[in-house]
């Protein structure tokens, strides 16, 4: 009888724990007081006119949550892709730099401190560069070229300066082209006439 008792008992406690699993959160709330039977009602019913308006005119609730996320989540990949995009330029800027500097230091002509002073122009002022005289004729001749990087200014081989204007055009201050004939025209009224050598601007 006593073991009946006892069964008994374990089985009511298992009824009640089980009740209160059962019910719903909604449920446990009216039972605590946190909201009113009215409310409850009211958001049941408004429950149920969504769902029933999803079944029948087969349109989807917009769920701002869900759109705000996915505009936020739109603009944060846009957002990304500039940003691979301005640092991919960048580092193609510096890769360039990079293959300027190399050009210059590798293929630059030994200039003579003492040598004749050539003038040439840059971004409006004039100029003065000291060169021997081998490498000034070079350079009216179109077979040398002078280049700036980092303010400092170097005479190289004409293809080299291609090259260097190939990869940015502002770095080639002088380049001569040369002509593919260096020969003097025959009808040339002036063909006899030599240019003196100390004649500089």
């Amino acid at each position: 009888m006593v073991l009946k008792y006892a069964l008994n008992d374990v089985f009511l406690r298992r009824e009640k724990v089980m009740s209160k699993q059962k019910l719903s959160l909604q449920e446990q709330l009216l039972k605590s007081g946190l909201v009113s039977n009215a409310k409850a009602k009211s958001i049941k019913s408004d429950k149920r006119k969504q769902e029933q308006q999803q079944r029948n005119n087969k349109v989807a609730v917009v769920d701002e949550a869900k759109e705000l996320a996915k505009q936020a989540l739109a603009e944060k990949v846009e957002r990304d892709r500039e940003l691979n995009l301005t640092k991919k330029q960048l580092e193609e800027q510096k890769q360039l730099a990079a293959q300027i500097k190399q050009l210059i230091e590798l293929n630059k002509q030994t200039r003579e401190a003492d040598g004749i002073a050539y003038n040439f122009t840059d971004d409006h002022k004039v100029k003065t560069l000291y060169v021997s005289e081998t490498m000034r004729e070079g350079i009216i001749k179109g077979r040398l070229a002078v280049v700036k990087f980092a303010e400092a200014y170097e005479v190289v081989v004409a293809e080299v300066a291609q090259k260097i204007a190939d990869r940015d055009p502002a770095c080639v201050i002088v380049n001569h082209q040369q002509s593919k004939d260096d020969k003097v025209a025959t009808d040339d009224p002036y063909a006899n006439y030599q240019i003196p050598d100390d004649l500089m601007w």
